[in-house]
């Protein structure tokens, strides 16, 4: 631990902010349907500041960049990050659009369905990117997700690149990269869907998903983790694919497992761990994320995925 912590190199995220309403049902409403549902929580979310927040709990050095409305949802966000350690420098304020909220149902299987209403997240900008330049150059990995403009995703992306940064990208929710992007990325990290989404590859088993990831691969990106949910993750590195099993446990709420598992990840990067190494290390954490309720309340601190076996 104490070598880790001493050789433990900058994160930057650059993402989203949501305040995320969630219900509790027994099951997920169809077209139409209106259902009674349980407990209402309202907690801190979106999947940038999710992952921002874990990678701090996880001993991460992380500055976050992100854009919240001037609301009230926004200055307990910005109160939020601070608590927790990481570094809002910054954090943009938008005057006028509304912070981000998600709404969020969590069926008793912990499945859950998401609708998102961006607001200041769509008017993150390259032009104020460009402000953060600085944030950047410090950066040894970048971490980004798809829940703000693909223009600024591919701006970070190219001058990252540019500085020989390593950037990772949690290409979530689904959408079609450009290939200029994916040349640019040290590590993808995308889900079944969202694989089949760049490749066009159905995947249904461990061999579809290496096939996915070696046309990742072939489309420029450095290393490949495919997350398979409760069967783990499949790394493609090198030409060679290798399964990472997930460990068993009892979920109740999967909202931000991916977040954290990508948190995680860059933190085990940072301390200069294999990728190998820093997706078990990763797998440990999102298990402990699906065994609580919310988002950034579900991630675990760096004590607790020591200790877990």
């Amino acid at each position: 631990m104490d070598t880790t912590q001493t050789s433990r190199r900058q994160i930057l995220v650059v993402g989203s902010s949501n305040t995320d309403m969630v219900i509790k049902a027994a099951h997920l409403p169809r077209p139409g349907e209106t259902i009674l549902g349980g407990t209402f929580f309202m907690n801190p979310g979106g999947k940038g500041a999710n992952q921002a927040v874990a990678i701090a709990r996880l001993g991460g050095s992380v500055t976050f960049i992100c854009k919240t409305g001037s609301d009230i949802f926004g200055h307990q966000s910005q109160q939020l990050f601070e608590e927790e350690g990481i570094n809002t420098s910054y954090v943009f304020s938008d005057s006028g659009n509304p912070s981000g909220v998600a709404l969020i149902t969590v069926d008793e299987k912990a499945e859950n369905c998401i609708v998102v209403a961006s607001g200041a997240n769509a008017n993150l900008l390259p032009s104020d990117l460009a402000k953060a330049e600085e944030a950047i150059e410090q950066a040894d990995l970048i971490l980004m997700q798809l829940e703000v403009p693909m223009e600024t995703v591919c701006f970070v992306a190219d001058i990252a690149w540019q500085k020989g940064k390593k950037v990772i990208l949690n290409p979530a929710p689904a959408h079609p990269l450009p290939a200029d992007l994916l040349r640019h990325l040290y590590l993808i990290t995308p889900n079944e869907t969202e694989a089949e989404m760049i490749t066009g590859v159905k995947i249904t088993d461990e061999s579809s998903a290496g096939e996915a990831a070696r046309l990742l691969s072939e489309m420029g990106v450095q290393h490949v983790i495919i997350t398979l949910g409760s069967k783990g993750a499949l790394i493609y590195s090198g030409g060679k694919a290798e399964m990472v099993p997930a460990l068993k446990v009892e979920a109740v709420d999967t909202t931000a497992a991916g977040d954290v598992f990508n948190g995680a990840l860059t933190v085990a990067l940072s301390e200069g761990r294999s990728l190998k190494e820093a997706a078990r290390f990763a797998c440990k954490a999102s298990a402990i994320s699906v065994t609580r309720v919310g988002a950034q309340s579900s991630a675990p601190y760096r004590n607790e995925v020591d200790i877990f076996v």
